[in-house]
């Protein structure tokens, strides 16, 4: 398994395996990705954590609210997650000092 943090108010978007990108029709089903219960507050920022597939090799994310124009800094259209982490590293950073956790639901996908 494979994991990675995601803030509050992103979702997942396209999804890229080792054939290439993600289809349905290809692999005959969605990749398993799975919000899991459990969040870290950074700098104040709610970062939830996910667990995908070992197939899955990189994963686009975006934000659920349009961007505000006004501000170039915050117009983020999409980033692609390239470098997704394994559970020694989520528990390395569930137990850096600095790191404050906290067990919850999750909203839905």
């Amino acid at each position: 398994m494979k994991y990675f943090f995601l803030s509050d108010g992103w979702i997942v978007g396209r999804v890229w395996g080792v054939g290439g990108l993600w289809t349905d029709a290809g692999w005959r089903r969605q990749p398993d990705i799975q919000k899991l219960n459990l969040c870290l507050w950074d700098q104040k920022e709610k970062m939830w954590l996910y667990r995908v597939e070992d197939a899955v090799l990189m994963v686009e994310v975006k934000p659920t609210a349009p961007a505000d124009n006004t501000d170039p800094a915050k117009n983020i259209g999409s980033v692609v997650l390239t470098r997704l982490i394994d559970a020694d590293q989520v528990i390395d950073r569930l137990g850096a000092i600095s790191t404050n956790f906290q067990i919850g639901n999750p909203q839905p996908m």
